[in-house]
């Protein structure tokens, strides 16, 4: 992690052609460091911060005003930073006989806050939580005293938490738990804050924006989803091939917990949705032993979505783990003890996340901790299955190998679309699809669930959620496309899809739905619009691909010309 200065000198260098984020802070101490920190580290994300720092403790007055500077700059981003220390200050001077209300108070406050902005404005609200520290006035007895400082500095975060989960547009970034984690004395620096109202040290700044800029890229898509694992020495205690199942390291056997530890992290990984994956230079019987044989062994083989066992260079065994999932390069994390190999995949695949780790395999898992690599913003009950989604996915390829013609192959998996429109069940889904769609995503406009919810409602707008079925199993929710009205045809809004079934005949099925329900409103055109990113080149000539014309530099399809192809997809639902 870069220092302080480090992150200053970003300051001065070319940022042109990264991406713009505008990002607001709000705090009731001195920001002036941390904003400076925040845009040096943003540039290391190829990101170029464009920051309005509101005047000293002026929260409120640029939240509630809407004249205020804060709501001329409309953020994408508002980091609102309530200080432990200004908290407490104003805890001392709370009558004794109401202290015991004190946090419910302020997260009332709060709400009222978030609330006030949400409604002026489309923003995302960043709150920081307060890293605990004691005012010594009670000792432990304080935990068993409602009015006392650590009771209520604890249930305010506690409130926070669950201010935040009843609030789609509200993320907590969890100060509290990194400061715990790095210690006080290296987080607060007390001469510093005595001489410029700073609250944290400048060695700390780092990691506070850091985990900051984590929420901020996670909400923006840019999230890690794929976990990719070395053995020997890695996931177990030695060298399969030379100490053979009974005589590698796990469990209580030497430094075996050590290894096991890292694999129950994965395995948690795992069911909150990220793959697993495994590169290994061995032969792939001998290196699937342990998962099947070993007693001590957390991960299994149904837990890895990809394995792969050989001798080739592991840089190009990650290439074909990534053309088997689809996903970017950036979107995954190597983890392996040797040092050589690592450095070979990070000159090769500059993109995969590759930690370095400590000498001491004790110290790894703290470290891989430490380094939050798989931030995110949402989680839905289809995450803790995609592992079986991209297994299931191997043997629909092993399948497309024995077709010589494409339409026999798609009329072999007896697909079946649903189609519906947006519902309390897949409203979180669909939202945390159009925060992580990145590659087939045709203007990769991001919204919330209270945004989505507000969508459905407009009596000028068409919301879709198509799910897929097949021979092999479920895919889950694959597409969504929202459509607007305008004049006498539909803009579509957003059009984004799964990546895992490109050239299955969603796109024509998808377009043949959507014509269906625009003609049914009386449009006689669909609109169309390719906002280019970074990633979505893979669809910048989708519209005209299925038929639309260039228009007044968008893209239009008469539907009085149209006619439907086969997608080889029954649709089963219409809502």
């Amino acid at each position: 992690m870069k220092s302080f200065r480090e992150l200053q000198r970003n300051l001065k260098r070319d940022a042109s052609g990264m991406a713009k984020v505008r990002l607001a802070v709000l705090a009731d101490s001195s920001s002036q460091h941390f904003v400076q920190a925040i845009r040096g580290a943003a540039f290391d994300r190829h990101i170029a911060l464009e920051v309005f720092e509101a005047p000293y403790s002026q929260i409120d007055a640029q939240i509630l005003d809407p004249t205020s500077e804060l709501h001329a700059f409309q953020p994408e981003f508002t980091l609102i930073w309530h200080a432990g220390e200004r908290l407490l200050e104003r805890f001392q001077t709370t009558p004794l006989r109401e202290r015991a209300q004190f946090a419910e108070q302020k997260i009332a406050h709060v709400a009222d806050l978030v609330t006030a902005l949400t409604e002026r404005m489309a923003t995302t609200v960043l709150y920081l939580n307060v890293a605990e520290f004691d005012d010594g006035v009670f000792g432990s007895y304080a935990n068993k005293v409602a009015h006392s400082w650590p009771f209520q500095l604890r249930r305010f975060n506690y409130r926070l938490m669950e201010l935040a989960s009843e609030r789609a547009d509200l993320f907590i970034v969890d100060l509290a738990m990194v400061a715990a984690d790095f210690g006080r004395s290296f987080a607060h620096d007390r001469r510093v804050a005595a001489m410029t109202e700073l609250l944290f040290s400048f060695d700390f700044l780092p990691v506070m924006v850091d985990r900051v800029l984590d929420v901020v890229d996670a909400r923006r898509g840019r999230i890690r989803k794929c976990l990719i694992l070395d053995l020997d020495n890695t996931l177990w205690g030695g060298v399969i091939g030379d100490d053979g199942v009974e005589n590698i390291e796990l469990g209580a056997l030497g430094a075996g917990h050590v290894f096991d530890e890292l694999q129950s992290w994965a395995r948690a990984l795992k069911e909150r949705g990220v793959l697993l994956a495994v590169c290994s230079k061995n032969d792939e019987r001998i290196a699937s032993e342990p998962f099947i044989r070993h007693p001590d062994m957390t991960l299994r083989l149904e837990d890895i979505a990809v394995f792969v066992a050989n001798w080739e260079n592991k840089a190009d065994n990650i290439r074909h783990i990534q053309s088997i999932l689809d996903i970017g390069f950036d979107s995954m994390v190597f983890v392996d003890d040797n040092p050589a190999e690592r450095a070979i995949v990070r000159m090769e695949l500059p993109d995969v996340i590759v930690p370095e780790l400590p000498d001491d395999p004790a110290d790894w898992l703290p470290a891989l901790r430490r380094m939050n690599l798989f931030e995110t913003t949402g989680f839905t009950e289809q995450d803790a299955q995609r592992t079986e989604q991209y297994r299931v996915e191997a043997s629909r390829r092993s399948l497309r190998a024995n077709f010589s013609d494409e339409k026999e192959f798609l009329r072999s998996l007896e697909m079946v679309g649903s189609v519906e429109g947006f519902t309390s069940y897949n409203l979180p889904r669909v939202a945390q699809l159009t925060q992580r769609s990145n590659q087939f995503n045709l203007r990769t406009v991001r919204y919330d669930e209270a945004e989505l919810l507000a969508l459905t409602q407009s009596p000028r707008h068409l919301c879709f959620a198509f799910s897929l079925n097949d021979k092999f199993g479920h895919h889950g929710l694959i597409s969504v496309v929202i459509l607007e009205e305008r004049g006498d045809g539909f803009f579509v809004d957003t059009w984004l899809m799964s990546c895992r079934v490109l050239k299955r005949g969603v796109e024509q099925h998808v377009l043949n739905t959507i014509a269906d329900a625009v003609r049914d409103r009386g449009g006689v055109a669909i609109i169309g619009e390719y906002l280019p990113t970074a990633k979505n080149g893979l669809v910048k000539d989708h519209f005209e691909s299925l038929g639309f014309v260039a228009h007044n530099g968008l893209w239009r399809l008469d539907l009085s010309a149209f006619m439907p192809s086969e997608p080889f997809i029954r649709t089963h639902t219409f809502a």
